[in-house]
């Protein structure tokens, strides 16, 4: 196949259709999944919500047979309201307590059983159990075993969804110790909780902050692509050490004012504060002297990336709206995503009422529908993988018309749409495919996960340390596919070949080009990291700055923890479409370079800038090799290139 010519952008037709009418026959198995929970009653359990005798809120019911207090009337209750809304279930990650149809939420809080009779009397809206009336509740014996937990906290109820739910944080920290089981001290939990609700406003606002900084570097990188390696080389030195050094100024002050006269409250969150702002300070110390250590190693390759990154900026030039693909690629997984929880909580309670321990109503699902959930699961994994495919190849697509039109003035009005357009008429099945060999990688190495979860502490060294290894070298086959499926793509926006002699034909372009392919893929991706690092560090020390001021009511660790993760997320977003752009120029660089040699009738399509990137990369490697002769057999390919240009 590396002799057979290539017709970049000539011949497009059909690829892998087979694979997408497979994807289209999976689809419709989520589909049947939707319509079985939402048909089978679970869609008015999940909005209307359903109390422990399984009566939907808010209508009438149907008598089951075995079951008390079923077949209730309870048009004029409404909301669910949970006796102990606190008891949670950490095993199960299930709230513990009995659940009733109410007429109304506790909008205060009620402290004695005549305040709960005091309530229903005024709002109708009985709390107790329903075999007991509200004129017994000071007076029944059974009272306390049938009406809520005291004191009753106050409550409202959720918007869409029908549930009291209560309003103290104190009540959410023990919601969220369910999800955070490995958080001992519970203490600790509702003063990180706190903190995340007093800051919740700064939090936002940071997390502004990162999508304009990205936004920013992204014009950068296109306007300056010249200056931007050492520009962004100096502001990453200045800000470690600027970084570093406010972490260090930050915990001396802390130390003093810790030692100055405290409550007992204000003194155990500034301890916090100072073991908090110690660790940071380490870290970042620690992190400062390895990224000044890469740089030292690195410097020499600064001159590529130079080169490299102007390229792309043209792309960007040409291509603008390459800068909000992440947008729409963000949006449809946001969309897919509360589909599929949405379905994922119809299931929760789809199914025929059964008896628990308990003797309360629980929703099951029998015989083989129960596993829908793992059709469902593996539902979540491709789908999710094929929308980022289709990024994937949309890019590629956009960026392949660009190289090889030679007249950049002829280029499609909307490059993007036109890329668009090709993928869902011709190549959806490729990207079918090729989603789907990365869900094969994937589900393994979660389910390893799963297990090393699920035996953490009760397996041996050995079998602890060959389930860290399997998961490790699936974790890694991952990135190779993931990283041969792009380049795969871009063979296949080429030249229309099918996933299989794409990603064939793309291999041996690659093993060709090795060593290009690691000097270029070592300092761009370097340099993009760096990238990220500013954004993360910038906006980090804004927070620190911003929740210094809030020092004597707020633990800093969880806030500054979910800023520094949103804009870590939100610049890998952005730079990971740069990368994209990177590796399908070179990509199509290296097949103009072997099937091309400038002379009549095989015209190169390379502009001169990328020509100039090819020099001074032969250059470096020659220096960086002499001496070496596989590096320059490597090379000789290009130089001809060259000089017959």
């Amino acid at each position: 196949s590396s002799k057979r010519e290539w017709k970049p952008l000539e011949d497009r037709s059909c690829t892998d259709i087979p694979w997408l009418l497979l994807f289209i026959l999976f689809c419709i198995g989520m589909g049947f999944i939707c319509g079985f929970s939402i048909a089978t009653g679970a869609a008015a359990r999940l909005v209307s919500g359903y109390d422990s005798y399984g009566n939907i809120c808010g209508q009438k019911n149907v008598k089951v047979d075995g079951i008390v207090n079923s077949g209730l009337d309870l048009t004029q209750k409404k909301y669910v309201f949970f006796l102990d809304p606190c008891n949670v279930d950490l095993v199960h990650r299930k709230i513990k307590s009995i659940a009733l149809c109410v007429a109304a939420c506790p909008r205060k809080e009620l402290k004695t059983l005549a305040d709960v009779q005091k309530f229903a009397e005024t709002n109708g809206s009985n709390l107790c159990s329903y075999e007991l009336l509200s004129s017994k509740y000071t007076t029944d014996l059974q009272a306390s075993k049938l009406c809520p937990k005291l004191p009753v906290p106050e409550s409202a109820p959720i918007p869409f969804f029908h549930r009291c739910a209560p309003v103290n944080i104190s009540c959410y920290a023990k919601f969220a110790e369910a999800l955070i089981t490995f958080v001992s001290d519970s203490s600790v939990l509702h003063r990180l909780i706190s903190g995340v609700m007093t800051s919740k406003e700064i939090i936002m606002g940071l997390c502004l902050l990162s999508l304009v900084l990205s936004m920013i570097l992204m014009v950068i990188i296109r306007y300056i692509s010249r200056v931007l390696v050492w520009i962004l080389t100096i502001l990453v030195v200045l800000g470690s050490l600027g970084g570093t050094g406010v972490l260090w100024w930050l915990y001396a002050k802390q130390t003093k004012f810790v030692n100055e006269t405290l409550t007992a409250d204000q003194l155990q969150v500034a301890k916090d504060n100072l073991q908090a702002l110690l660790v940071y300070a380490i870290s970042a110390t620690v992190f400062t002297v390895i990224l000044f250590l890469i740089m030292l190693i690195m410097r020499k390759r600064v001159a590529l990336t130079i080169a490299l990154f102007h390229v792309a900026g043209k792309v960007f030039i040409h291509l603008p709206l390459l800068v909000f693909q992440p947008f729409w690629t963000f949006f449809a997984l946001i969309l897919f995503w509360s589909y599929w929880i949405m379905v994922l909580l119809f299931l929760g309670t789809t199914g025929i009422p059964v008896l628990n321990e308990q003797g309360f109503v629980e929703f099951r699902v029998l015989g083989p529908l129960r596993y829908m959930w793992w059709y469902h699961v593996v539902g979540l994994i491709w789908i999710s993988e094929f929308i980022l495919a289709c990024q994937q190849m949309t890019v590629a697509g956009a960026v392949v018309t660009y190289y090889f039109t030679r007249e950049k003035r002829n280029l499609p009005f909307t490059p993007i749409l036109a890329s668009v357009n090709r993928l869902v008429c011709y190549h959806l099945g490729t990207v079918a495919k090729g989603s789907f060999i990365i869900t094969l990688v994937k589900i393994p190495r979660m389910i390893l996960m799963y297990i090393h979860s699920q035996l953490k502490g009760k397996e041996n060294a050995c079998a602890r340390c060959m389930l860290k290894a399997c998961i490790c070298c699936l974790w890694c086959l991952e990135k190779c596919l993931t990283y041969l499926n792009q380049n795969a793509y871009t063979a296949t926006a080429i030249n229309s070949t099918n996933f299989c002699t794409s990603a064939k034909d793309a291999f041996v372009i690659l093993v060709e080009n090795a060593l290009r392919v690691a000097a270029i893929n070592t300092v761009g991706d370097f340099m993009l990291f760096l990238g990220k690092v500013l954004i993360v560090c910038s906006t980090g020390l804004a927070g620190v700055m911003l929740l210094n001021y809030q020092r004597d009511y707020t633990v800093w660790v969880l806030p500054l923890i979910i800023v520094c993760l949103f804009a870590f997320l939100v610049a890998h977003c952005f730079l990971s479409i740069y990368e994209m752009v990177v590796d399908v120029l070179f990509l199509c660089f290296a097949i103009d370079t072997k099937y091309n040699d400038g002379s009549p009738g095989r015209e190169f399509y390379m502009d001169k800038i990328l020509m100039e990137f090819v020099e001074n990369s032969r250059k470096s490697m020659k220096e960086a090799g002499r001496g070496g002769g596989a590096e320059g057999r490597e090379l000789k390919p290009m130089a001809s290139g060259a000089s017959s240009s």
